[in-house]
């Protein structure tokens, strides 16, 4: 048995989910909802989770405690998932390019007068007009 089938086995309710994960019942059906996860059902219709599953809870909570909403946690997941589909269709982007789109994004959030959430980990590299 490969190690990435016993990951996907569904082994775990949602009980045990609950305790290793530190979130509600109500939280994981609700991501469920959104097709963040897809737990396998029982013969008695219920949910019954794998590693994975729990896996991508703990990244999702983690996420969410980073300050990324559900929205860009869905573009996280719609993301991995394309790429496991496309591996050899990589994006790649230079450095310039990079930096050219975070000063665009901290510039933005100024116009809008709310902090970036990169503002305070990369203020350093850049000096916005008027400093």
């Amino acid at each position: 048995m490969s190690r990435e089938f016993r990951r996907a086995m569904p082994l775990l309710p949602i009980s045990m989910v609950m305790q290793l994960t530190e979130l509600t019942a109500r939280q994981i059906r609700y991501y469920e909802e959104h097709k963040l996860i897809e737990p396998a059902r029982s013969e008695g219709n219920r949910r019954m989770f794998s590693l994975d599953d729990v896996d991508a809870l703990l990244e999702i909570r983690e996420l969410l405690d980073q300050g990324i909403n559900m929205a860009g946690i869905k573009k996280v997941f719609d993301m991995r998932k394309n790429n496991n589909v496309k591996s050899s269709n990589k994006l790649s982007i230079s450095d310039a390019e990079l930096r050219a789109i975070l000063r665009e994004e901290m510039q933005q959030a100024q116009i809008m007068q709310k902090a970036s959430l990169r503002q305070g980990d990369l203020s350093r590299f850049f000096q916005v007009k008027g400093e």
